[in-house]
């Protein structure tokens, strides 16, 4: 992933930031889990769902521009 800041280019390994934030993802999924259960909404939709999106990811562009300060990021 690169994070484009100004002029300033920043590369972000995926692979170490997902270790790292390995044990969230347990809490993100039992929460995840307790929403579908609150909102009566079928998990395994919820997780096609939220698989459409991720396979579409690659390719995208997020440009954020705030006064001075603009950011671009581009999923590979």
């Amino acid at each position: 992933m690169t994070v484009r800041a100004g002029r300033r280019r920043f590369f972000v390994p995926v692979l170490p930031v997902v270790l790292v934030l390995a044990p969230l993802l347990l809490l993100a999924v039992l929460g995840g889990l307790i929403a579908c259960r609150v909102y009566r909404i079928s998990a395994l939709g919820a997780l096609r769902g939220l698989g459409r999106l991720l396979w579409a990811l690659p390719g995208a562009r997020f440009e954020i521009d705030d006064g001075q300060t603009a950011v671009r990021v581009s999923v590979r």
